[in-house]
Order: structure tokens, then sequence, then C-alpha cells
């Protein structure tokens, strides 16, 4: 019998997490949404972050790479990308959480309107609870005047992404990497 091949695969760089990092992964295995591959890179966690998320690796759909020293947000998203092979790519931080059906409303979303970068609107939970709702759409003109898609809530079709890479600096390297995709020409 034939594996059907991996329709979405979800980057998730960690670093230090521990706090936060099981509830992220619970957040992706509980997704009613089944075709997907969690891609993971520890970005050299200490011991106990890399303790809490070994127990993951015996799971079929999570593939784990460790690095051997701490390279970056940019570096381990990049690194993802690189081992993907899935038609869409997805984004979730090691802080973050999603709801049940996100991958499921999001992929059927953009095949249904042929959309081949989406976002969606999120919740901040933490000390200031709000919701954020980004516009409905963007191209590169709005979007570097309203920064508002959160990198956790992106899908993107990996055709997009081909030779887009996070740029290594010391913050907003998700912002770079949005700009690049629509300066493309691409819409969200």
């Amino acid at each position: 019998m034939e594996n059907k091949k991996t329709e979405v695969d979800i980057i998730l760089p960690n670093y230090n997490s521990l706090e936060f990092i099981d509830k992220t992964i619970q957040s992706v295995i509980n997704q009613s949404f089944e075709n997907w591959r969690l891609i993971i890179i520890d970005d050299f966690s200490d011991i106990k972050t890399r303790r809490k998320i070994k127990k993951y690796e015996k799971l079929k759909k999570i593939k784990i790479y460790w690095l051997k020293k701490n390279r970056g947000a940019a570096y381990c998203r990049n690194l993802a990308i690189n081992k993907s092979n899935s038609k869409y790519l997805a984004f979730i931080d090691s802080d973050d959480i999603w709801e049940k059906n996100k991958l499921k409303l999001q992929v059927r979303y953009m095949k249904r309107n042929k959309y081949d970068f989406t976002y969606t609107y999120y919740k901040t939970f933490g000390l200031k609870l709000k919701k954020v709702s980004p516009p409905i759409k963007f191209n590169f003109d709005s979007f570097i005047k309203n920064t508002s898609i959160a990198t956790s809530t992106m899908m993107i079709a990996r055709k997009i992404a081909k030779d887009v890479k996070f740029t290594d600096t010391t913050i907003c390297e998700d912002y770079y990497f949005k700009c690049k995709i629509l300066k493309k020409g691409n819409r969200a």
C-alpha cells in the first residue's frame, strides 16, 4: 500500500521552551486535520527541554533534528523547510497553541480559493488577553504598513517559498521572510 504524501509540514523551531513545549506539540497532535508532519528543530536547548521533547521522537508523524550548537530561529526554520517535501508549510512557535480545527479550516480555505499564502486571526494569552484580527488581505505595500500576520497563523504553498529564506537577523527574521514572499507579487 502506497503512503499518501504529507500535505502539510509544520515547522517548529525550539529553544529552551520547557514551560510551553508540551502544550504546543499537543495542539498539533490534536488537530482534526490528520495529514501533517511536525518537523522540530531543537536549537541546542538545555537538557530539561530536550528530555521533554525526546518523548515525541517515537511518534511517526514527528521528526526531531537536534542541533549541536545554538543557531537561531531563522536557521532552524530554513533547515526545516529544506527537510520538508509537503504541498503546504505551516509554522508554529514553541510557545504558541493552535485551536483544534486550525489546519483543517486553513487547508480547505486555501484549496477552495486557490490561495498560496494565508493567515488567521489569533488570541493572545498570559498577562494580556486580546484577539488580533488582521486585515482580510495583504500585498507587499499594505503589509509593510500593518505587520499583523503572526507567523504561527501562517500557511504557505511550498512553491512560493522557493528561494526565499528567513534572514539571520537578531529580530524580525519572520517579517523579512513575509516581505520577500509578498514582494514577489504574491498576496496573502
